[in-house]
Order: C-alpha cells, then sequence, then structure tokens
C-alpha cells in the first residue's frame, strides 16, 4: 500500500498561535493516565486512549481539557496492523467527543515506525509511512467535523520529510494545522536523532505534538513543541514508596492521582527553570 494519490479535498485551515519559547509557559503538557475516571475528577490536561474507553457503556464527563490516544503501538505489536475498523473509530470518537466532552484532538489509527512494529507487520518504513497518511486521509473525508490530527512517522530525519511530502501529495498542508503529532519518538526520545527530527519538523512550521517524551526529551527540544504528554509519572512511582498518607492504601502510588500531580508539577517546575536560568 503505497502514498495516497493526490488531489485529496484540503483540509480547513486553523488559525496557527505563536511559536513558543519555554515549555513551562507556553506548551500544553497532558498527564498520559490509564484511569479513564480522572476525566471526571482532575483539572489538569489528560491523554487517555482509546482502549480504555471503547468498552465503557457510560462514559464520564470531563472537568478538564484531554486528547485521545488511538492506542495504535499496543495494537500494531499485538496483531500486526490494525484490527479496529475506521468506520468504528470514527464512531467511537465521534461519542467520546460528545458524551465525554473537552476533547481536544484525536490521534488517528497511524503506523508507528519503531523496529518492534516493524518486524510484527513484516513492512517496511515507507509502507507504514504511506498507511498512516491513507489512514488520515480516510478519516478526514469521512468525518471532517471530528478533531482528529494528521501524524507525521518515520524513523530517521529522511523518512518524516518524505511523510510530510506525502500528505502535501495527498492535498494536506500541515501547516494550516495547530497540532500534528510526531510519532515513533518516545523510545529514542533523549537522542540527538530524535532531537534534529523535532527541530527540523519545528523549522519548517509544524506544530509539534510529541507523543510519550519525557523529561530528558522535553529538556533538550521541549521549546519546540506545541505539546506533549507522559505516562512516565507511574513508572517513577513503582520505584519509590508511597507518598505521606498513602501507606496502608496502596504498595507504591503507580495508579495514584495524588502522585501524578505531584510529578507533573515537579516536571514543570524544574523545566521552568532550567528555561529562566
Amino acid at each position: 500500500m503505497g502514498l495516497p494519490p493526490p488531489g485529496r479535498r484540503h483540509p480547513r485551515p486553523q488559525a496557527r498561535p505563536p511559536r513558543h519559547s519555554s515549555l513551562a509557559a507556553d506548551v500544553k503538557f497532558y498527564l498520559g493516565t490509564h484511569h479513564d475516571g480522572w476525566l471526571a475528577e482532575l483539572t489538569v490536561p489528560l491523554f487517555v486512549s482509546h482502549r480504555r474507553l471503547f468498552e465503557r457503556r457510560r462514559l464520564p464527563r470531563a472537568r478538564t481539557s484531554w486528547a485521545l490516544d488511538s492506542g495504535g503501538f499496543t495494537e500494531v505489536t499485538l496483531h500486526g496492523g490494525w484490527q479496529t475498523r475506521e468506520v468504528d473509530y470514527l464512531e467511537a470518537v465521534e461519542r467520546y467527543a460528545t458524551e465525554i466532552g473537552r476533547l481536544d484532538w484525536a490521534a488517528p489509527m497511524d503506523w508507528m515506525c519503531e523496529p518492534l512494529a516493524l518486524e510484527k507487520t513484516g513492512l517496511s518504513v515507507d509502507q507504514h509511512i504511506g498507511r498512516t497518511i491513507e489512514n488520515y486521509c480516510h478519516l478526514h473525508d469521512a468525518r471532517p467535523d471530528l478533531p482528529i490530527i494528521p501524524v507525521v512517522q518515520g524513523w530517521q530525519l529522511g523518512d518524516y520529510l518524505r511523510c510530510v511530502a506525502g500528505y502535501s501529495a495527498a492535498g494536506i498542508n500541515l501547516l494550516d494545522y495547530e497540532v500534528v503529532g510526531l510519532g515513533t519518538i518516545c523510545r529514542r526520545q533523549g537522542t540527538a536523532e530524535a532531537n534534529q527530527i523535532v527541530r527540523e519538523l519545528s523549522d519548517i512550521g509544524l506544530h509539534l505534538h510529541a507523543f510519550g517524551a519525557k523529561i530528558t526529551g522535553l529538556r533538550s527540544y521541549g521549546c519546540q513543541l506545541a505539546s506533549s504528554d507522559s505516562l512516565a509519572w507511574s513508572y517513577n512511582a513503582r520505584r519509590h514508596p508511597p507518598l505521606r498518607g498513602c501507606e496502608g492504601k496502596h504498595k507504591n502510588c503507580a495508579n495514584c492521582w495524588k502522585w501524578a500531580i505531584r510529578w507533573r508539577r515537579k516536571l514543570l517546575n524544574d523545566l521552568a527553570h532550567r528555561d529562566s536560568r
């Protein structure tokens, strides 16, 4: 399956915000969570997976803005490809936007390019890029009213640039979007290669959301992002005793909103202090 043909309908332009100067002041940081009930409880921006929501009969009503992860890495690496149908995913996004509310955007059904994903599918990086672009075009053409964003995929810088060109050939100008997802970065987010990819794509004008960027990556290129998310607080909590007041309730705070909020606040404070030096 190659790149989609040219001539797709151009997406509706969106106002572009100014470029960012510091992570803490300008970049929206979504707290990743596997507890979808937090949508009705917390007030910080949240990042929640479709895989946590799609089987729920009753959905929480959001108190905060949030973004939807399509669960693509899990689905592709478990099954060697997408088992979810596009029509079912569109129906789910519509339901979340209506019943949960306050949905900033949803990721498409993209194809990540980590070696594990390529091994599972047996496809090449270019084939994964082509399928990512094709899926976004299908989703957008079917439901242009839903806040589904495009995602750029690749492994090396040249792959990402070919992905941008592929969107352009399909009639999609990524510069028109307030947010463009950046895939296949989180597991190498602290590397010089990831740093170069972020900076090059930001320099051509893309407003990037870095999926799963952790502290090392945010310290390096956070000022180049429009937004990011992380679930790293849960792993961090597993390696420490529970907070005062949580003793006896759980052996660690890997599922504790108090730890998650404290971790997010400390991260943003640390990055703001770094920016001010």
